[in-house]
């Protein structure tokens, strides 16, 4: 089955970026590299809600090894504009100490986010901290943040699907379509 070329969410309409099949390969690729970095070590992939939930499920079945999976929410959006404010929403309950950690994304922009949480994240001590992120905006980045594995680089464009959102509406799409 085919994704729509075009699709709606609330007033506006977002044109296909990335098809389900792209991603899918994109995934299984990412999964592939985690399998070798990762070999006997058991990591946390850590997503980040709520965006992030598909490809954390995704990436998990596609690492394939043991490994487990925890969430935390952070939050700095507010319809089509990041607020420039990091308000934690849920908290980590699992316990990190000496574990390695896989912090999972759906987008990564200004870096923002991840740049505030860092330093909460290694005040648990954590064997290792890596970061994931479907989507990476190189023209958006302001903050220095280490992006160790990448799915898609993509232009400074409004996204929705595969787990991204416009107001809550677009998420459960498979594909990725961009602001038309």
């Amino acid at each position: 089955m085919s994704e729509p070329q075009i699709v709606k969410a609330h007033d506006l309409s977002f044109e296909i970026m990335l098809s389900e099949q792209e991603i899918q390969n994109k995934v299984n690729e990412i999964g592939e590299q985690l399998k070798k970095d990762y070999k006997n070590k058991r990591p946390i992939f850590l997503g980040v809600l709520n965006g992030s939930y598909v490809f954390t499920a995704d990436l998990a079945r596609a690492y394939g090894e043991e490994c487990e999976i925890s969430f935390i929410k952070l939050s700095s959006y507010s319809g089509l504009e990041s607020t420039g404010e990091v308000s934690t929403v849920i908290g980590l309950t699992t316990e990190i100490e000496n574990r390695h950690i896989i912090v999972v994304e759906d987008i990564i922009d200004t870096g923002k986010t991840m740049f505030e949480f860092l330093p909460t994240l290694k005040k648990m001590k954590p064997a290792s901290v890596a970061f994931a992120t479907f989507l990476l905006k190189p023209d958006a980045i302001k903050y220095d943040i280490p992006v160790d594995y990448v799915g898609f680089k993509i232009p400074n464009k409004f996204v929705i699907g595969y787990g991204l959102d416009y107001n809550e509406l677009g998420r459960n799409l498979r594909a990725i379509y961009q602001l038309k």
